[in-house]
């Protein structure tokens, strides 16, 4: 099916959300990249239900990269935060990164003709898998670092079964004597 909107053609599919002057806006299924990943399988989740797009729920913005095959990096930029307005902590699977600020104190005495850069609290929550814990937290140049490791029990760990081979002629001697 198509509409014609301003001399533009817009085709539907299986995939449109929504168009707006003529340009179509898609949902991606990030459902084969989910057997990829290691640690992060839900990570798609959330951006699947990411919603509605809004400067409140894209604030601070974030980087995961995958440092190796069981080794993650969360970079938050986080300038104008101090060391002392950034809380970080683990809760039932769940990373919590706050950012505490007092938009009040900051502007006090202070008249404003443009507030451009962003200076309010917030808290971001970042689903993590089974068995992935955080190892280390760095701030550095307005970025914070949480660096996050994949850590197996032993009993999940693939383990090597040596596959013995049976003496055949002993077997056959055997055999041969009962």
């Amino acid at each position: 099916m198509t509409d014609t909107h301003s001399d533009r053609r817009i085709t539907h599919d299986a995939l449109h959300v929504a168009s707006d002057g003529g340009y179509v806006m898609r949902q991606f299924d990030f459902a084969p990249l989910y057997r990829q990943t290691v640690g992060f399988d839900r990570l798609f989740n959330l951006l699947d239900q990411g919603g509605p797009y809004d400067s409140a729920s894209s604030y601070p913005p974030y980087n995961i990269e995958r440092v190796s095959e069981n080794a993650y990096r969360v970079t938050l930029a986080v300038a104008g935060f101090a060391l002392e307005d950034l809380v970080i902590e683990t809760k039932e699977n769940t990373l919590i990164v706050k950012g505490l600020k007092d938009q009040l104190s900051q502007t006090e005495g202070r008249e404003l003709l443009h507030q451009g850069i962003a200076a309010r609290a917030f808290e971001r929550r970042f689903q993590l898998a089974d068995h992935v814990v955080v190892t280390a937290a760095s701030l550095f140049n307005g970025l914070l670092h949480i660096d996050l490791v994949r850590e197996l029990p032993e009993t999940q760990k693939p383990r090597r079964i040596e596959i013995g081979v049976k003496d055949t002629e002993r077997a056959v001697e055997h055999f041969k004597a009962a």
